[in-house]
């Protein structure tokens, strides 16, 4: 079997001119093995995340000014939950939690009952905001028209594909006008996008996808943005959280264990601590 070709990781958002209706199309190939290395998944898993790494990217990359988009899926089933985020310059990061051993189903066989969190950080925001929605939808990517079509009150479809190797996704949305400009002109593109084929996301660039897809429209497609994966060691997150422990507490561990270890999940990174490391942390705590 032929491996396959190395994707690029990157986003190309595109307009049909004649209809009132935007598209965007990301690919994802390095980010995302960057993203999985170590962990192991369950193959459900990797497609599950994938998918989520894909739309993330997608709705990320509407982000007019500096923030960060994160959303999160929790359920009660196999697997417990589902991270991505990204931030305005496309910088991706994300995991998830599940039982080691399960095999394919449903979204809602593999989540069971659930509900999905936003929380948008921009610059210019006191705090945070969050939106909570139940998980409605029999896919990943039904989750997501749903809740775009609540909260942006714009039709919108996603085509969503993944393996432990790539990550791919295809986005429309209807802009207001859209039907006076051409009233089946947004049926008309959806019976065309339904047409994609998982292997043509994942291995089709975004100019022959929308030849493919789309032979007869009129389409502007805008020059492409790069996508990473961004998730660097931060000890001093580390420092701060172990110092809000306390000394005693951090020396109870290290008489028990010897050392202090630290599981970043979201990263992966691993952050081991020994006592003359602990004793230079809160030294520099109690330093005037």
């Amino acid at each position: 079997m032929s491996a396959h070709p190395i994707l690029p990781n990157r986003v190309r958002s595109f307009l049909f001119e004649q209809l009132d209706i935007r598209g965007a199309w990301v690919q994802l190939g390095p980010a995302w093995c960057e993203m999985t290395a170590g962990r192991n998944y369950p193959e459900p898993v990797y497609t599950l995340l994938g998918q989520l790494a894909a739309v993330t990217t997608l709705i990320a990359a509407n982000l007019k000014q500096p923030g960060r988009l994160t959303f999160q899926l929790r359920g009660d089933g196999e697997v417990s939950l589902l991270v991505m985020d990204c931030d305005e310059q496309l910088r991706l990061r994300g995991m998830a939690r599940a039982i080691p051993e399960l095999s394919d189903g449903s979204l809602k066989a593999l989540l069971g009952e659930g509900a999905m969190t936003l929380t948008l950080d921009t610059a210019d925001m006191r705090q945070p905001y969050q939106s909570h929605v139940p998980l409605q939808g029999e896919t990943l990517a039904e989750v997501f028209e749903h809740y775009l079509a609540q909260s942006e009150q714009l039709p919108t479809r996603l085509w969503l594909a993944a393996d432990q190797g790539r990550a791919a996704g295809l986005f429309l949305q209807a802009l207001p006008g859209a039907h006076e400009r051409d009233a089946d002109g947004w049926n008309r593109l959806q019976i065309l996008a339904d047409t994609v084929r998982p292997d043509e996301l994942l291995e089709l660039g975004a100019i022959k996808l929308i030849e493919r897809l789309f032979p007869e429209e009129d389409v502007r497609v805008y020059d492409p943005r790069p996508v990473t994966y961004h998730c660097p060691y931060d000890p001093d997150k580390i420092y701060s959280m172990l110092r809000s422990v306390g000394q005693t507490e951090c020396e109870t561990i290290l008489a028990e264990q010897g050392e202090i270890r630290v599981h970043d999940e979201i990263c992966n990174h691993e952050y081991v601590l020994d006592s003359a490391m602990v004793e230079a942390l809160f030294a520099l705590n109690d330093a005037p």
